[in-house]
């Protein structure tokens, strides 16, 4: 099995009214194909600023990157948003839909992108991201004719449709109740059994505790990587 992250003393340091801030402490992170890990931690603890590094929208100060097998820190911008079309699949807890266009056309734009798929072929691949969600009866819907539930699942089928090697999901069910939060972390399980790798950003630790792998962050490093450890009793 193969690494699709691999990480080597990941260090981001941002300037600060002229202080120097470390939002990263070299971080040394492997997730395999096929794994369904969650990054935890509260505000100030580095998940964002891992994730916009891991997710290949942001550069680290110092340290390696490797995205299924691609040296990450070697790339210009435009070879930075390319690997990230091919390789990366994203879903926000804001869903980020175009308001104007139906659920079928929301997916269909990460394709537009990649001269490889004739204009069949991109509607037939959205078509069969959207029956992976459940969503096959709602191509033609516009985001405001769906519940947020049904939103965030054209947002997985979006992320998906270029079968990238990972599933970046940033606080995914923030803005769900807590029965459609569930619906669409099954939804993720779902994928994650059919071998889609997913990584799941979240400070919620009853969201963290729906990945077999918890990677728990604190003023930019890692303090715990593994199973979810019980709650302490008060």
């Amino acid at each position: 099995m193969a690494a699709v992250i691999g990480t080597a003393g990941l260090t981001k340091v941002y300037q600060a009214d002229g202080v120097a801030v470390r939002a990263l402490n070299g971080i040394d992170l492997t997730v395999m194909a096929g794994e369904m890990a969650a990054i935890m931690g509260h505000s100030g603890s580095g998940k964002s600023t891992l994730m916009n590094i891991l997710g290949c929208l942001d550069y680290p100060t110092a340290g390696e990157y490797l995205l299924d097998g691609v040296r990450v820190n070697d790339l210009n911008r435009d070879q930075l948003a390319d690997i990230r079309n091919r390789k990366l699949g994203f879903v926000f807890q804001g869903f980020n839909l175009l308001a104007r266009t139906s659920a079928l056309e929301n997916v269909e734009l990460p394709m537009l992108y990649n001269r490889d798929h004739r204009p069949r072929r991109i509607r037939e691949l959205a078509r069969e991201a959207l029956d992976r969600v459940g969503l096959g009866d709602r191509l033609q819907h516009h985001p405001n004719q769906l519940s947020g539930g049904q939103q965030q699942r054209v947002a997985i089928a979006r992320a998906l449709v270029n079968r990238p090697a990972l599933l970046l999901a940033d606080e995914p069910t923030g803005n769900l109740d807590t029965r459609t939060s569930e619906e669409i972390l099954g939804i993720l399980h779902q994928l994650n059994e059919q071998g889609v790798t997913i990584l799941l950003v979240t400070h919620e630790r009853d969201v963290a505790a729906h990945a077999r792998r918890v990677i728990e962050m604190r003023d930019g490093s890692i303090v715990a990587d593994g199973p979810l450890a019980p709650r302490e009793s008060p």
